[in-house]
């Protein structure tokens, strides 16, 4: 893992490969500006050694600016301060103006605190001395896209920024539509490629360990092991053995050499569920090693170090725990680099007939959408699930076996679901001497005014006068994406 420090360099050389997985891996795209052709052929040729492949580099100025005005997004820029006609600080302006997400770094053979200042007033994230050696480069790369990747999640934590997914491969196992959702997912994204822990909180059922391998698959360990530990199945006594590992006769029944979850996930991810269960002398052992990165196997006295990404989750309230004296609080703001918290399902019910599909399609190889009766989804969609995702999919498959091969009807749901009393929707001429029921009104004319409006869900949802997730939830209701 990634200590801050004197470690970093060497952590970040050893983990951060960004061209270990293509295609997966969110790779940098960086350009390096300067109008010196062989400094720019060196500086191409240390960025690819420390592992950033998408890397432009350009002479002119002109066109560099030309680029960011017409679009082009880069992560990094490295600019050199003087250049003929247009020196660094005025496409410094340019960038911060067409791409202020884009970081900066500038580069001169001249060191003078004053112009590090005007630098940094400009916008640029650091300032570095010609001729630049790779440690000091790999240090202010890496500090300033950890910058970024910081800046974007914060962005989309407070709905900025559109929740678009670059690795959609990783995530794939998660089926969403929700906005909600997708933001936590884009979250997820952007934390997996930093050494940052991760802690996932979110109700039983909601699929935290879904979402921990996912992050493991988007980050650039995906290639090493995935572990999942669950702590409420580890007797505290075998701790030490488990996750240290032990020789052979460091203890008794100790009859053969064993490497623990640390040696065993070198390199990996390691995601520890319902870590609020672990006890509190167990959590000072876990905080140790999440303090410096080495431990003790069991039967030795020569410390062994692991480099392990930690993902831990919880259902429960770790703050409360901690006000109790439950938790430790050094170890709580350990493991909390990144957060997220997965919503509910009864927070996020448009995805319920998405995920129905998928269950229907990936388990029993139905995917034509007549095995479940509307009737029947409409008393799915109004229930709450207290067990979440987990729970519907228990239903589904209770459901399938008792309809023998028939489409899901009411009658082989859970009495819990079948005693509710939502409005139905008939289907078009279902009413009594051919006059439609008002919920057909409705359905008709949601539909009517979301096709005139462009399949424009904001725009549709603000002609309606109702909330955007109440139309997003109908649609879904009505078989609309």
């Amino acid at each position: 893992m990634c200590h801050f420090g004197t470690a970093c360099f060497q952590s970040f050389q050893n983990t951060t490969d960004f061209g270990a997985a293509k295609g997966r891996q969110m790779e940098p795209n960086i350009l390096v500006v300067d109008d010196d052709r062989d400094f720019l052929e060196i500086m191409k040729q240390r960025l690819n050694e420390l592992h950033f492949k998408q890397v432009r580099i350009e002479e002119d100025p002109f066109n560099a600016a030309s680029q960011i005005k017409s679009g082009k997004a880069y992560d990094l820029a490295l600019l050199d301060m003087t250049m003929p006609d247009m020196d660094g600080m005025e496409l410094l302006g340019i960038i911060n103006k067409f791409s202020p997400t884009t970081e900066c770094i500038m580069i001169t053979a001249v060191n003078e605190a004053s112009i590090a200042v005007a630098c940094m007033r400009k916008g640029a994230y650091d300032y570095l001395i010609k001729p630049t050696n790779k440690e000091n480069l790999a240090l202010s790369i890496h500090r300033a896209l950890e910058h970024k990747r910081l800046l974007d999640v914060l962005s989309i934590e407070k709905g900025k920024t559109t929740a678009h997914l670059v690795q959609k491969d990783a995530f794939r196992a998660i089926q969403t539509t929700s906005p909600s959702m997708l933001r936590v997912l884009k979250e997820a994204e952007l934390h997996a490629s930093s050494n940052v822990p991760i802690l996932i909180t979110g109700e039983s059922g909601t699929g935290k360990e879904l979402l921990a391998k996912a992050i493991h698959l988007a980050s650039p360990r995906s290639k090493f092991v995935f572990t999942a530990v669950n702590m409420a199945s580890l007797n505290p006594s075998l701790f030490d053995a488990e996750f240290f590992g032990h020789t052979r006769g460091a203890f008794t029944g100790a009859d053969k050499t064993r490497a623990g979850y640390l040696e065993y996930t070198d390199k990996g991810s390691l995601f520890l569920d319902e870590i609020g269960l672990l006890p509190l002398d167990v959590q000072g052992k876990l905080l140790r090693f999440l303090q410096d990165g080495q431990y003790l196997k069991l039967g030795t006295s020569v410390d062994q170090i692991a480099d392990v990404r930690f993902i831990t989750a919880t259902n429960t309230d770790l703050e409360h725990l901690m006000a109790k004296g439950l938790f430790r609080k050094d170890l709580y703001y350990r493991i909390r680099g990144g957060w997220l918290q997965i919503p509910a399902l009864r927070d996020r019910k448009e995805d319920i007939p998405l995920l129905i599909k998928t269950f229907l399609k990936d388990q029993y190889n139905l995917s034509d959408g007549s095995f479940i009766t509307t009737e029947a989804l409409e008393y799915l969609m109004e229930y709450d699930y207290p067990g979440n995702i987990r729970e519907l999919k228990s239903i589904i498959d209770s459901a399938i076996n008792l309809a023998q091969g028939r489409p899901i009807t009411t009658a082989v749901l859970p009495e819990q679901i079948r005693k509710q009393k939502p409005k139905r929707i008939p289907e078009p001429g279902e009413g009594i001497s051919g006059l439609e029921s008002l919920a057909v009104v409705e359905k008709n004319h949601i539909l009517n005014i979301y096709n005139k409006t462009g399949k424009n869900k904001a725009q549709a949802s603000r002609v309606l006068g109702i909330g955007l997730n109440t139309l997003r939830r109908k649609l879904a209701f009505y078989g609309e994406k």
